[in-house]
């Protein structure tokens, strides 16, 4: 049978983007639709604009140690409709460059919401497409839990278009979206309130990362509480929210800010229609080359809730393509050693297998800790402190994990993630010459086990 396209790709975030492109140059017929945004999430309400405003809110820090090295400042002021406007304008560029990417590659591109109505069709506002493959690639949604005056607060996706800094910002969840999210209103001058329900913050995170994290922000004045969760919200007559926890206790706030997990986009998506499963979490269920239980459809991203990071998707995209149309170069991903940044204040930087983890896993381990303030600070009054930490085989000396807590740590990890993936033992490490003065020399210098 003739079909109209070779791939049909629903949704152009990342991962879709990467695969259309990609089929396209391997000489493919494709398509690809999308209702909201050119860039997904992490274009759009994702990591792209929360990193600019993370730099927005880390100007404060650099405002504060100015006077340590000569600078004598007037007053600064804040305003976060500036801000905002100039993201909007980044962001608007960054969708004229995805629509670019995809065209100049020969994509067709269509605006509008896809419904598969067909193991191999799919309907576009009306229009109805063959295609001998569909790969669904439409992300993630932000979700509030169900509790009464729910539709009060705020998630992600709202908090890029925001007019006007709150005066008081109440966090809830206890993941990386949320810890980043806090550090951003507190930065840009909120009184911030994180609250969790668990013990402690970033779970699967190395303990040493989550423990040294919640010292620095509270340091910072950020209010965290933990154990704690919201039984309902109403809005009082000055405007403001009450927040009513479960152990009876009020909080009241300007803004409520959920980030308490994501859900997988599949609305009206036509699953009904296709042999696709689901697994128990709700995600699209999917094996080891990302084809669902029906034999034309495929999934990627977060969609499919495995490695839910923008450079995973792109990497699950590009297997994709391989595999259907250059089959010569696929190569599966590899899910094992992914760095991982979280842009908090101060930021983490991780690759490899916590402490916890390798200890879980069998190995013998040596720890290798060193917490130190680092040079910048040295001229000012503030008494951060900086972590880092290995994770080491005792028995092979291979290094089996590497976690930073401190400035700069996302740039720091990534060539350490190359390391990692390379099979690098502790001696590597320590017969290479660090670079001085830095603080990423720390990580070829600590020879003492702390434990």
């Amino acid at each position: 049978m003739a079909y109209d396209f070779d791939l049909f790709v629903i949704g152009a975030g990342s991962g879709g983007v990467r695969a259309a492109r990609f089929a396209a140059g391997f000489g493919a017929k494709v398509a690809v639709a999308e209702s909201r945004y050119l860039g997904g999430t992490c274009v759009n309400v994702g990591c792209v604009p929360k990193k600019l405003l993370v730099y927005g809110a880390h100007v404060a820090d650099e405002l504060e140690q100015a006077a340590g090295f000569g600078w004598t400042l007037e007053e600064g002021h804040f305003d976060l409709g500036t801000l905002i406007a100039n993201k909007n304008r980044e962001i608007e560029r960054l969708n004229g460059i995805y629509r670019n990417l995809l065209v100049n590659s020969g994509v067709t591109l269509l605006t509008g919401h896809a419904r598969i109505t067909a193991a191999n069709e799919v309907e576009v506002e009306g229009q109805r497409y063959s295609a001998a493959n569909i790969l669904i690639a439409t992300g993630g949604w932000p979700q509030v839990p169900d509790i009464p005056g729910k539709e009060l607060a705020i998630t992600s996706n709202e908090a890029f278009y925001l007019k006007d800094l709150p005066r008081r910002v109440l966090v809830v969840g206890g993941g990386y979206i949320a810890v980043e999210f806090a550090g951003i209103f507190q930065g840009l001058g909120a009184a911030t309130t994180l609250l969790y329900r668990g013990d402690l913050f970033l779970r699967g995170f190395d303990g040493s990362v989550r423990t040294h994290l919640k010292e620095e922000l509270e340091k910072r004045g950020m209010d965290l509480q933990f154990n704690a969760d919201i039984q309902r919200i109403d809005k009082l007559d000055d405007g403001s929210l009450k927040a009513t926890l479960k152990d009876g206790r009020e909080l009241v706030a300007d803004c409520v800010f959920y980030a308490t997990g994501r859900r997988p986009m599949l609305d009206n998506l036509g699953l009904e229609n296709t042999g696709v499963e689901l697994d128990e979490r709700g995600f699209i269920r999917v094996d080891e080359q990302y084809q669902t239980t029906a034999p034309s459809i495929l999934a990627i991203g977060d969609v499919i809730g495995r490695v839910q990071l923008t450079p995973v998707a792109l990497a699950e995209g590009m297997a994709v393509a391989r595999r259907l149309f250059k089959p010569e170069q696929y190569r599966p991903v590899d899910y094992q050693n992914i760095p991982t940044a979280v842009f908090s204040q101060p930021p983490i930087g991780t690759v490899g297998l916590t402490e916890e983890q390798a200890l879980q896993a069998g190995h013998k381990v040596q720890i290798f800790e060193s917490r130190f303030r680092a040079m910048k600070l040295t001229l000012t009054d503030i008494q951060e402190k900086t972590l880092m930490k290995l994770v080491v085989d005792a028995e092979t000396d291979k290094v089996l994990g590497c976690h930073m807590v401190g400035p700069d740590a996302g740039e720091i990890i990534q060539g350490l993630g190359i390391a990692l993936k390379a099979g690098a033992t502790k001696l590597q490490f320590d017969e290479t010459i660090g670079v001085h003065p830095t603080a990423a020399e720390e990580f070829v210098t600590m020879r003492t086990v702390t434990r």
